[in-house]
């Protein structure tokens, strides 16, 4: 791409792909340093109670091992503080490995055996003995929901369930038309393609460099502090490449942790990786058991709302998500009520993944909105539309946008919704019944509630650089900050390089939320404004100018007709003064907007199943998404995180479930061989449309985050698609072939 050519809003290709592709981009297990130990973590055989005793005699005699720690023996310092809290955490105190005898959950870790080869440090892990005495636990949401309980503490960034309006008993009474149903939702876990990895680097003098797979680093160098007593300036946390999270690595894992206290004990260089297995007593998607009750007349003008949800989490925090706000926000209504609560369970601490809350919520209220479109004889579509509202009821604020009409207006064109037949079980192929769904999506276009901050720097060499400390967890921020700064600047992105994953970069708050185009770009976008102030101002002072002179910066020069030749290219500016100009920009959350408008990504959810009427197997066909997200920065980037969200929102629907004995409290599928997750052949054609919205008040750049709206809605589709199929309304997911043939 030439410079001067606009590149916001072009479908450039990452500029980090052919670092990836080539091998070049190094993940947290692939930094090197002389004298690098290994560790290994020893995982609780139990999922409650204490240990009696630990024999490490065995461990520590197999050639190659350094060090065993364990609650009893781990480094006594002062500053040891386990009070400490991550940013990101609900209610509650955090789970602190290492801190005693106590056995919370399964696959705890018990003790990190170091050695000076992976293999020794595996071998010796396994050669460590604990003794255990078990108490009576309880991991089945469905026992521990009969002494739930409302969140005394609400979650930071996590709205409350809305307050009850209208009658909601009395409307649905007089209602002719109404459905009420229970659905369960499974626990799911992230699975992303890396694992948890931390490799420190011990430079001496408690002065370390740790890089971690996270998606804060700045959140890790926090807590590493706090939790082992290091001085901020002496710890460097470096997470610029990271090979998905999907929020998982919202908060510090274990490895963080251990791998850091091993070093800290033994004033070395450590890495621990953990295994596929041990990534399951990390944090999960809490499973819930949710009930909603819809009710409408005639012409299908919904009456009455209620949607309630006992959602699990761990005994010692509060895990909340907005979960049944959403059916008091999606469809006009009068008369809602709605609860939720928790039940504890003794597992790790639920956490957010890809869509927290909506990916659930709106599950159970797009199959029941379908659920009620037949009973009341009406179009699945047009019951939605029907029901169309433009602005927040749940807290009775305009909304900056809604495009979501045009979203079920060229998804459906797109799909040929108008060719359905209306009756299940009235469409097939052969031996194959065929079904058509649809649902709506929405999620919250945040901004990141604290200041976040990018500097941009025009260096000597002809090249731009933006640097912050965002991460990229594989949506293509490297991508978006480029195109910005570009644009800003009239040059190619191959001019410009981008710095991200470091804590020693410009603040910013952990990726999560779809919040980082929306507030690091606008940094970034603020930080060239004042850098091309700060360039103007050079080249006035260079050239001796008057002020009235008007000056401006594009295609890589300052342009005037006061200056020599009209131009002045920033390189010749640059080389003048003899060093390069940098300029820190910070975006600032609107709180007063906050107050006085409501923002939200819409989505309409078109899928075809096929489902073999004798066997029960069902394969999605196609799904058509249609997204209105404001302004798309690069469709490219944009339409990969939809399609991974519509891809994951097949996983959700018809695989992945987290299956636990009770007996043992154990997940006993946590590996990729037994947790199902969609592979090639389970995925159709897909297909993602961008709606055109314009959005000034939502953001700075008028763009709202897609990583999390690409798969609310997919699951519901296809749940609603299934029934159409086959007739049987599945109010549970994963919906698997023994629960269609029931």
């Amino acid at each position: 791409m030439a410079d001067g050519d606009m590149t916001i809003g072009k479908p450039i290709s990452r500029i980090d792909g052919s670092k990836k592709v080539a091998g070049r981009a190094l993940y947290a297990a692939e930094y090197d340093a002389p004298g690098l130990l290994h560790a290994a973590v020893v995982s609780s055989r139990i999922a409650k109670g204490k240990i009696t005793a630990i024999d490490a005699i065995e461990a520590l005699a197999l050639p190659g091992v350094i060090a065993v720690l364990t609650h009893e023996n781990r480094p006594r310092v002062a500053a040891f503080r386990y009070a400490y809290k991550d940013t990101v955490g609900p209610p509650g105190g955090p789970f602190k490995p290492l801190h005693d005898g106590k056995i919370r959950f399964a696959d705890q870790p018990v003790a990190v055996v170091v050695g000076e080869t992976l293999e020794a440090a595996r071998d010796g892990a396994a050669l460590v003995r604990i003794t255990y005495e078990e108490e009576a636990f309880e991991t089945d949401l469905d026992a521990a929901k009969a002494a739930s309980f409302r969140p005394r503490l609400p979650r930071l960034g996590v709205k409350p369930a809305p307050k009850p309006r209208g009658d909601f008993d009395a409307a649905f009474a007089a209602a002719p038309i109404k459905i009420a149903a229970a659905y369960e939702t499974a626990a799911q876990h992230h699975n992303a393609m890396e694992l948890f990895a931390t490799t420190v680097v011990w430079e001496g003098e408690d002065k370390i460099t740790v890089y971690d797979k996270t998606q804060g680093s700045q959140n890790v160098q926090l807590y590493l502090k706090q939790a082992l007593g290091f001085k901020l300036k002496n710890v460097r946390v470096v997470n610029a490449f990271v090979g998905g999270a999907f929020g998982s690595g919202l908060r510090p894992a274990h490895s963080a942790f251990l791998a850091t206290l091993a070093a800290k004990h033994l004033k070395r260089s450590v890495r621990l990786v953990l295994t596929r297995a041990q990534m399951f007593s990390i944090t999960y998607r809490a499973d819930t058991r949710q009930e909603i009750a819809l009710a409408c007349d005639a012409e299908g003008r919904l009456l009455a709302v209620r949607h309630a949800c006992v959602a699990a989490t761990s005994r010692n925090e509060d895990q909340q998500e907005t979960i049944v706000n959403w059916a008091g926000l999606a469809y006009a209504c009068d008369n809602a009520a709605f609860d939720y609560q928790l039940a504890r369970v003794d597992t790790p601490t639920p956490g957010d993944m890809r869509a927290p809350g909506a990916a659930v919520g709106v599950h159970v209220l797009e199959c029941a909105m379908d659920e009620l479109a037949y009973a009341a004889g009406i179009d699945p579509l047009d019951l939605r539309l029907r029901n169309w509202v433009e602005h927040d009821q749940n807290d009775d604020l305009p909304l900056t946008s809604k495009a979501q009409k045009a979203c079920y207006a060229q998804a459906a064109e797109r799909f040929g919704w108008s060719e359905r037949s209306f009756g299940p079980r009235t469409m097939r192929d052969g031996h194959e019944l065929i079904g058509w769904g649809v649902a709506g999506g929405v999620w919250d276009a945040f901004v990141a509630p604290v200041p976040t901050r990018a500097r941009v720097t025009w260096r000597r060499d002809g090249r731009l650089e933006v640097a912050a400390a965002a991460s990229d967890i594989g949506t293509g921020t490297y991508t978006i900050l480029a195109q910005i700064a570009a644009e800003a600047f009239g040059v190619s992105v191959e001019r410009v390089e981008v710095r991200l994953g470091d804590s020693t970069l410009p603040f910013n708050p952990v990726e999560g939320g779809s919040w980082m185009a929306a507030s690091t770009g606008a940094a970034v976008a603020k930080a060239c404004d004042k850098l091309k102030a700060a360039l103007v101002k050079t080249a006035r002072k260079q050239f001796k100018l008057r002020g009235k002179s008007a000056l401006s910066v594009a295609r890589g020069a300052v342009i005037g007709e006061a200056l020599p030749g009209g131009a002045v290219s920033l390189n010749e500016i640059l080389a003048a003064v003899g060093q390069d100009i940098a300029a820190t920009g910070t975006n600032l959350p609107d709180l007063a907007g906050q107050r006085k408008h409501s923002s939200y990504v819409h989505s309409a959810v078109f899928a075809e199943v096929r489902v073999d009427e004798e066997l029960g197997v069902i394969r999605v066909k196609r799904i058509v998404s249609a997204i209105a997200a404001g302004r798309i920065l690069n469709p490219k980037t944009a339409g990969s995180q939809i399609i991974g969200g519509m891809v994951m929102g097949i996983g959700q629907a018809l695989h992945e479930e987290a299956q636990t004995d009770h007996r043992f409290g154990k997940v006993m599928n946590h590996s990729f061989q037994d947790y199902h997750v969609p592979a090639n052949a389970d995925v159709g054609d897909i297909e993602v449309i961008f709606v055109q919205e314009h959005d000034p008040d939502v953001s700075s750049l008028g763009v709202k985050g897609v990583g999390e709206i690409g798969l609310v809605g997919v699951a519901p589709a296809i749940a609603n698609a299934v029934f159409h199929a086959t007739g049987k309304r599945i109010r549970s997911t994963p919906i698997t072939i023994d629960k269609l043939l029931d």
